[in-house]
């Protein structure tokens, strides 16, 4: 009787059969489980340092170690006053300039890999067009960059133009430098959405723009929110952000301030903060959150209806001085976060004597 070998046992080798009357049923083992998909951008001390000034002998720092998270699906806003670095980080992403510091990656490949540009859209503050060209001219021009067939241009030009609210026949007929503020911003925006990307960087995308322009921007927002791609995008107009995004990040000076979701940020919508007297306490802390008392009043946030609220407050004798909702505005929000990040340096800003 001689050995008889046996194959070394794999999770993708053939699996037994158990054999029924009718039916073999294999038994197979389990697929192992999706990963994630990579992050839409993810940023690792992220640092932009320029040297400035006649001799070059001034260094600028308008970006400092930046960590930033991204995920794919999201809306995601990106607040700051004037001079904060904004746009220095949106060109870094991009492949445009070169970071000083740290790394990045963009849909799960470096920054400036050729293949990530017929993935993404990008809508500058302050485009420049070439203002010879007509509206129409210009996108298929940009089609053209991209390898887009003539054929999907035919299709695909007239429903962007359809989506922005800019006339067909303003756009065959009439040369960019004839557009107003509000026609190129819009132009703009069909470029950047020209190629279907899966992801959209939009640098104040609501500038230059008349209250039904703003809202044209919206409802593009949205509408590409609903298919699922991914936004980054700058803007002071805080009402916008509020209405549209997931989640939104303050930079200021260079540096982040905090990021997350508006929830987590502001509270929930629909919060409540209570402020009274009197009443039982273990009925208060049945309806309140986070129940503290200070020089004879009770406070909390309320969990459940306020008129019946309300309604129990009086019927065990207690009273209702603050009933408001908890959750400031993101302009609110903004200021203060700013006020704060600012305080440090006032405090070690040298005083001036007086004589």
């Amino acid at each position: 009787m001689g050995f008889r070998h046996r194959a070394p046992f794999s999770l993708w080798t053939k699996a037994p059969t158990v054999v029924g009357m009718d039916e073999t049923i294999p038994f197979l083992e389990s697929p192992p489980e999706p990963t994630a998909p990579p992050a839409a951008v993810q940023t690792y001390n992220l640092a932009k340092t320029y040297r400035t000034g006649f001799w070059l002998n001034q260094i600028v720092t308008p970006l400092q170690g930046v960590d930033l998270t991204v995920q794919q699906g999201e809306t995601f806003g990106l607040l700051g006053p004037n001079g904060a670095g904004k746009t220095t980080l949106l060109k870094m992403l991009l492949g445009i300039t070169r970071p000083s510091q740290g790394r990045a990656t963009v849909l799960g490949r470096p920054v400036g890999d050729r293949a990530l540009k017929h993935r993404i859209g990008y809508l500058p503050e302050n485009p420049y067009f070439y203002d010879s060209l007509t509206g129409w001219e210009f996108l298929q021009y940009t089609a053209g960059l991209f390898g887009i067939p003539a054929a999907v241009q035919r299709r695909r030009i007239p429903e962007l133009l359809d989506q922005v609210q800019l006339p067909q026949s303003a756009a065959r007929k009439k040369q960019l430098r004839k557009y107003s503020k509000g026609m190129l911003q819009r132009i703009g925006l069909a470029q950047a959405l020209i190629n279907d990307p899966d992801l959209v960087f939009l640098d104040e995308p609501m500038s230059g723009l008349d209250p039904m322009g703003r809202h044209m921007v919206r409802e593009v927002i949205l509408n590409l929110k609903a298919q699922g791609k991914t936004l980054f995008f700058n803007s002071h107009v805080l009402s916008d952000v509020e209405a549209i995004c997931d989640r939104v990040a303050i930079l200021h000076q260079g540096k982040m301030v905090c990021t997350g979701s508006l929830e987590d940020l502001l509270g929930r919508p629909n919060q409540y903060f209570a402020r009274g007297r009197g009443g039982r306490l273990e009925i208060l802390e049945k309806w309140l959150v986070d129940l503290t008392f200070e020089r004879g009043f009770w406070q909390g946030y309320l969990q459940g209806d306020p008129y019946d609220f309300l309604s129990t407050v009086r019927g065990m004798g207690g009273s209702l001085d603050t009933l408001q909702l908890a959750r400031h505005s993101l302009e609110d929000f903004f200021l203060a976060r700013i006020r704060e990040a600012e305080a440090p340096a006032e405090a070690t800003r040298p005083q001036r004597q007086i004589p």
